[in-house]
């Protein structure tokens, strides 16, 4: 049979080897498979920037898609190392909260992968993962490799808070290359956000903002994000993960 999709997140960096010995591992277990490399510049041990990347697009590959999602600051310790079967699709990875979008699907399924004693403590992603993600694609049901697994450590991202008077305190949850500060708001209107000092407009798009403004808009993602036309809104702000965002509707 023609092995199904696999795709990468790790924070591997390509400066190495360790992406071509984790490519190499699925593809001695699965020849023919197709990988795709989603990402590796998730900064390093920054498991709450591979969850939040993960969400985006592990719903958006076909039925049957395995996706390997492996930032691991605790590789070799007593965490679990976790498969996933949930909304069609497959999913390996380490038990520390990155594969919380799968595990929060209503029809998830979850086991605890067993650690061979050959199994370097410091790469389970070559010697554990890789050979999970391998025989997924082949067609191997989650319950096959591993044992079921009651507890799995999952994260959310925060709630924003309604004070009294309506407004709604979040906070950014992430910051992307392009210096996109994402908050914890889903896509808000009539109404303004204030960070760091500054009061920003609602803007549909970035092409809305003469240059160098700073301004809030929905995202791709369906959160709310400040930007700023052609420069970097975090370095401009001063913000980053973390930081307060208010958002302040419209009275009539």
């Amino acid at each position: 049979m023609t092995p199904a999709l696999v795709t990468l997140l790790t924070d591997f960096g390509t400066a190495d080897a360790y992406v071509g010995e984790v490519k190499g591992a699925i593809l001695t277990a699965a020849p023919g498979a197709y990988i795709v490399d989603v990402t590796h510049d998730i900064p390093p041990q920054d498991v709450e920037s591979g969850r939040l990347a993960l969400a985006r697009y592990w719903r958006r590959f076909p039925e049957q898609t395995v996706h390997l999602a492996v930032v691991d600051p605790g590789v070799g310790a007593a965490r679990a190392a976790l498969a996933v079967a949930a909304a069609g699709r497959s999913l390996v990875g380490p038990d520390n909260g990155v594969l919380s979008p799968a595990l929060l699907a209503p029809d998830a399924r979850v086991v605890a992968l067993p650690i061979p004693p050959t199994a370097a403590p410091t790469f389970h992603a070559r010697d554990v993962f890789a050979p999970a993600a391998a025989a997924l694609a082949l067609g191997a049901d989650v319950e096959s490799l591993g044992t079921a697994y009651a507890s799995p450590v999952i994260h959310r991202t925060p709630e924003p808070e309604r004070w009294r008077d309506g407004t709604l305190r979040g906070e950014v949850i992430a910051v992307d290359r392009f210096g996109n500060a994402i908050t914890n708001f889903l896509a808000l209107r009539d109404g303004t956000v204030e960070v760091a000092g500054e009061v920003l407009t609602l803007v549909r798009t970035y092409a809305d903002a003469p240059p160098g403004a700073v301004v809030a808009l929905c995202g791709s993602s369906g959160l709310l994000e400040i930007a700023q036309r052609d420069g970097h809104a975090a370095r401009t702000l001063g913000i980053g993960r973390g930081t307060s965002v208010l958002f302040r509707p419209t009275t009539e």
